[in-house]
């Protein structure tokens, strides 16, 4: 009781604003690093573009020049398309298939609250929206999750494709050789190369996790069984 009071009494300390970057600090520090990283991108980038502008004669750019070329489109999207792919995969994948001892999987033997049906449950005025509402909106945000990482692939797929053609088409002129159009990029093997050395790389990290936290644990994380919980225990 002691700890709970002392916790009220810290959060009330905080403030509104203390509050809400405290609830919201993973998402923050996810967005954080990814902006860090990303401008780490940018700038290294366009200084090798430059680089290799110069090799060619051709004059270097500008920070801003760069991000409207082929070759920043190419570089983002490819990585971003491949992200989008593991995740929604990886969503799809775990509504059917199990892993014995993984906290990454759904218990087995037992229903898990994700199955059940929304149509039977409660209504409350804290109910989502679309469950209240039912019919195909309901059905939409049932699957609403894998839909948005689909769409985001789909998008980065396309914009790795008009970004690689580009790039591709910009090198090809420098070696006199003749341009594609974008189908005619969408079948080249680099295009391919591209986005299976990613794709491959994100399906690896998953399955690395998916079969590590079998035996392996991290105190205080949800993706970890707690440490004393037994190997063939399945689920958070």
């Amino acid at each position: 009781m002691t700890n709970v009071s002392h916790e009220r009494r810290s959060a009330n300390k905080r403030g509104p604003t203390g509050r809400w970057v405290r609830n919201h600090g993973l998402l923050l520090a996810n967005i954080g690093l990814f902006a860090v990283f990303f401008g780490g991108m940018i700038l290294s980038g366009a200084a090798s573009y430059s680089e290799d502008q110069m090799a060619h004669g051709e004059p270097a750019v500008s920070i801003l020049e760069y991000l409207g070329t082929g070759d920043f489109m190419e570089a983002t999207f490819e990585n971003w398309e491949s992200e989008f792919l593991q995740m929604g995969m990886y969503v799809i994948l775990t509504v059917f298939l199990f892993q014995k001892g993984s906290s990454e999987s759904k218990p087995m033997g037992k229903r898990a609250p994700q199955d059940e049906d929304p149509r039977h449950a409660r209504i409350t005025k804290s109910t989502p929206w679309p469950v209240r509402r039912g019919g195909l909106v309901l059905k939409l945000y049932e699957h609403s999750l894998s839909i948005l990482f689909i769409l985001l692939f789909l998008a980065s797929f396309a914009l790795h494709a008009v970004g690689g053609a580009d790039a591709y088409n910009s090198e090809q002129q420098s070696h006199g050789q003749p341009t594609v159009t974008l189908l005619g990029f969408l079948a080249t093997s680099q295009f391919w190369f591209q986005s299976f050395q990613n794709w491959q790389s994100e399906f690896l990290a998953v399955a690395v996790l998916v079969g590590a936290s079998v035996y392996l644990r991290e105190k205080g994380s949800p993706e970890s069984k707690p440490v004393a919980e037994p190997h063939y225990e399945t689920g958070a």
